[in-house]
């Protein structure tokens, strides 16, 4: 009889157009696990809102693999450990994953090739970052020149189905069950507008066939947060259940296709900063912001609680935070301005914010995440200037979010578009409603000499 192989799943949780699942799968028997490693990525374990995604993707995940006879066995602890442990116990000789680019998944897959014979596989991204280099064989740490020289080498390989067979090992293995890891919340149940998620890969693939009859229109719809002109494939791609091939292949060549697949490459891209720079997460790009003068002390904490809450009298903002708490995520045209309200308005410190989204956002990923805060705050290697402000009422006006707005601030919703993206400024805001943290000419003012002093 062949001998077993391990199939190790992480932010992949597949069957289809995955190069581990494929070769562990035509090589021999399998067994699958999933360690739940809250450790192994320090400040950056997932955070509540994954953690709800999670385990629905598992048990989605499970019930694929079930149909093939194959179990997934399911393990808390060191990573590491745990693996090496259920290869031991169910005699493989090989143990199949794909390579993560995240810093401690990196680390982990060194140390346990120092335990078993692990095999690496590319497909978390369109191609390996290291792949995309420039005339002198640097890496690209501008994004332009990145998606300049990785459209050159598009399309990625043609993805590919599912096996159709895979057996399953004979012997029984101990594992977890997936109700006692508490990864749901429950005192309070804050997820009750998560439904409007189907997480795991089949929900992926309905998400994606949705997509493709309206990428013409995604240019300028995308801007638009009242109405649904994003993709929403960015839990779905963080949990690995829709491969970026997949994207590319089913939209490449169609009409109006090229932002999106642009954005793509944005992730290709900050898979490529992390994986040159993998303290990028808390550590300024440019090492001059180490001595920006951040608000700290009460009044600056209780702002900050205030933005978290959606509670800073600019209803574009608060709309936007009030969202991401309801569903674990928040339109990408919001997230900037929010983010850029907090950094430049309420001049804290850009980490702050990072943590709060890292657990707030279902797909909450280690490399865009700290990529687009260091974006919009200026401290990146590749980012705005911090003297571009974003202006949230102009913003708001400008892309036509009053339908948002009276979706997520209900106490506003009688507004008219006239006056409900600056009520305060317009003399209507109701009670109930709060005043502004800051005016948007004094915020502006003061991020200004901030900057202009840390320069000084």
């Amino acid at each position: 009889m062949t001998d077993p192989r391990l199939l190790w799943f992480r932010q992949d949780l597949r069957l289809a157009d995955q190069a581990a699942v494929a070769a562990a799968a035509s090589a021999g028997p399998v067994a699958a696990v999933y360690v739940l490693d809250d450790k192994v990525a320090g400040d950056w374990a997932i955070g509540g809102a994954q953690r709800w995604w999670l385990h629905h993707s598992l048990a989605a995940l499970a019930k694929a693999l079930d149909k093939h006879g194959v179990p997934l066995i399911l393990r808390r602890g060191d990573a590491v450990a745990e693996v090496a442990k259920v290869a031991r116990e169910v005699g493989a000789v090989e143990v199949h994953a794909l390579h993560h680019y995240e810093p401690w998944w990196q680390a982990a897959e060194e140390a346990l090739a120092e335990k078993v014979f692990l095999v690496l596989h590319q497909g978390t991204r369109l191609i390996p970052p290291d792949q995309v280099r420039t005339g002198t064989g640097g890496r690209y740490r501008m994004f332009t020149a990145f998606w300049r020289a990785l459209r050159q080498q598009m399309p990625p390989e043609a993805p590919r189905r599912a096996p159709t067979k895979i057996a399953g090992v004979s012997k029984p293995v101990a594992s977890d069950r997936l109700a006692d890891w508490d990864l749901l919340p429950t005192m309070p149940d804050w997820s009750k507008g998560f439904d409007v998620w189907t997480p795991g890969e089949a929900g992926a693939k309905r998400r994606l066939d949705r997509f493709v009859d309206h990428v013409e229109d995604y240019d300028e719809a995308r801007n638009l947060p009242s109405i649904e002109g994003t993709s929403r494939f960015s839990p779905h791609l963080h949990f690995g259940e829709l491969s970026p091939a997949q994207v590319w292949h089913r939209l490449d060549g169609k009409a109006g296709a090229e932002p999106f697949l642009r954005e793509l490459a944005w992730r290709d891209f900050t898979g490529n900063v992390i994986d040159i720079l993998p303290d990028y997460g808390k550590r300024n790009g440019r090492d001059a912001y180490g001595g920006f003068p951040w608000r700290r002390g009460q009044t600056a904490d209780r702002d900050f609680a205030a933005w978290t809450r959606g509670r800073t009298g600019y209803p574009i903002v608060d709309a936007g935070m009030r969202q991401l708490w309801a569903t674990g995520w928040m339109h990408n045209r919001v997230r900037m301005i929010a983010a850029s309200f907090l950094i430049k308005h309420l001049l804290l410190d850009w980490r702050r914010g990072e943590r709060w989204y890292w657990d707030t956002l279902v797909d909450a990923d280690y490399g865009n995440n700290a990529v687009n805060w260091q974006w919009v705050a200026g401290t990146g290697i590749d980012s705005n200037p911090f003297g571009r402000i974003m202006a949230p009422l102009s913003q708001s006006a400008k892309f036509d979010a009053g339908g948002y707005i009276r979706a997520w601030v209900p106490e506003l919703a009688g507004l008219s578009d006239g006056v409900i993206h600056d009520p305060h400024g317009a003399g209507c805001a109701p009670k109930e409603y709060p005043a502004p943290l800051i005016g948007h000419v004094e915020g502006r003012a003061r991020a200004l000499a901030a900057n202009a002093k840390m320069r000084g």
